[in-house]
């Protein structure tokens, strides 16, 4: 749990220790990215932190960015946003979500700095802006799209691991739960020995690489049995579930694309960290969105309206093709959940840590270990028990990722530069706000439809 919003996260220290918070009065704030001098001292008064801070390259996220958005998640795309949108609107939302994605991320980017002060917690940003009860909504808003977006990674490694074992032994024994447990076993391992998103580094050429096999086998099995196969393109259900399938393959774009985790992710980069996190954004939403656009496009051209919410079980191809594809999935995804779960585990180390030790001492890792021991075990267990991987992708794009992405920046915007910026802007911000407003409702109600229509086919600890 987050730490009680103190000096040190509603506001920062001064050179002459006093706090300075200026929610409610926009007047004082300005944006900017800071002198050398200016970022040596912000090294210095930004808030405390049990992760390390400033350390990475901008090539080194930009690439755990391209990776990790590249993870297992996209192998259901097809089925999540071409299904519903068909030829006509899939590509071109797709590509218009993606403008006004990077422009989100781009611009909340620019709010790292603010007043000379450096906010490596987004929920920290909120509250220095606009006073406590912000901070708390943002902390909610950001922890339940890392909860829910782990468990489904859980649901997607077990799937995984579930096909692996069925290819290898031509046997339906052990059930999805029994690899969505195994699965939680493992994250938990792996986010002991790795504590915070700058020890990724080895790991993150990795995951790269096993992205590579899998996009590679995937594209050329699909390729080939769209080739041969027939296909209907045809968009499926009534009138009204068309409208509702429709949102939630937006709110699954948004998802593609977003993390809510911005200055987090700023956090860890070498200065002038502004500069360098605009360099990994533009990374990610060139090399890694081709990727993901390429398998979205191609996986529902090759099998249709019947395309699975898991493409692997589509490809025809040899065995060993489909266990080496869901292998290395399985790893990469591993690499994957685990930087989108860093916030989490900053938070609790931060908070639990002692401070002035290194990670690896005794008393800190006792701490890590049982902290992440706990938080697993409890989403493992849920995961187990909803293992409906759609309804996690619609509800975290939803509730979570529309208003962190593109409402937050655009009110920070209005109330820190007030009437800095020109009346154009102005109206501009304020249409940002009113339209993803009325469209978090819409994609929230649909997401919510969708958990009801699956309540009524699917069973608790469902075997699907």
């Amino acid at each position: 749990m987050a730490k009680s919003v103190s000096d040190t996260e509603m506001g920062v220290r001064d050179s002459a220790g006093s706090v300075s918070n200026h929610a409610g009065n926009g007047s004082h704030f300005y944006i900017e990215e800071p002198s050398s001098v200016m970022q040596d001292q912000l090294q210095e008064d930004h808030p405390k932190s049990a992760h390390r801070l400033g350390h990475d390259p901008w090539y080194q996220l930009g690439l755990l960015l391209a990776a990790s958005f590249n993870c297992g998640y996209i192998l259901g795309f097809s089925n999540f946003i071409m299904k519903p949108l068909g030829w006509t609107w899939g590509p071109l939302l797709m590509a218009v979500v993606a403008v006004i994605s990077i422009y989100a991320n781009w611009l909340l980017s620019k709010l790292h700095i603010i007043d000379g002060k450096r906010f490596i917690r987004y929920r920290d940003l909120m509250g220095f802006v606009f006073g406590r009860q912000m901070y708390y909504v943002t902390w909610i808003l950001q922890f339940l799209l890392f909860i829910l977006g782990n468990m489904g990674f859980l649901i997607l490694s077990g799937g995984a691991l579930k096909q692996i074992y069925m290819e290898a032994s031509n046997s339906s024994k052990m059930t999805l739960q029994e690899f969505i447990i195994i699965s939680g076993v493992v994250y938990f391992v792996f986010s002991f020995l790795v504590p915070h998103l700058s020890a990724m580094r080895m790991w993150i050429g990795i995951s790269a690489f096993l992205t590579f096999i899998y996009i590679v086998i995937l594209m050329k099995i699909s390729i080939s049995d769209g080739m041969s196969n027939s296909k209907n393109y045809n968009l499926l259900g009534s009138r009204a579930d068309k409208v509702f399938n429709g949102f939630n393959a937006i709110a699954s774009i948004i998802f593609a694309s977003n993390s809510g985790m911005v200055p987090e992710l700023q956090a860890s980069l070498r200065k002038p960290s502004i500069k360098n996190m605009h360099k990994a954004l533009y990374f990610q939403f060139t090399v890694g969105l081709a990727v993901y656009y390429t398998v979205t496009i191609v996986g529902y051209w090759a099998y249709g309206s019947s395309v699975s919410t898991y493409i692997l079980n589509e490809l025809s191809g040899p065995k060993w093709a489909k266990i080496l594809a869901n292998t290395t999935v399985y790893l990469q995804i591993i690499v994957s959940q685990h930087m989108f779960c860093t916030p989490v585990h900053e938070t609790l180390d931060t908070k639990f840590y002692r401070i002035n030790e290194n990670e690896y001492s005794s008393y800190n890792m006792f701490v890590r270990f049982s902290l992440r021991s706990i938080f697993f075990t409890i989403n493992t267990f849920i995961a187990a028990i909803f293992p409906f991987l759609g309804d996690f992708v619609n509800l975290m794009g939803s509730v979570s990722l529309i208003p962190l992405t593109f409402i937050f920046p655009s009110l920070i915007i209005l109330k820190v530069k007030g009437s800095k910026i020109s009346f154009f802007e102005t109206i501009w911000h304020f249409l940002i706000v009113i339209t993803f407003s009325l469209l978090t409702m819409a994609t929230t109600i649909s997401s919510f439809h969708s958990i009801i229509s699956d309540a009524k086919t699917y069973h608790l600890f469902a075997n699907t």
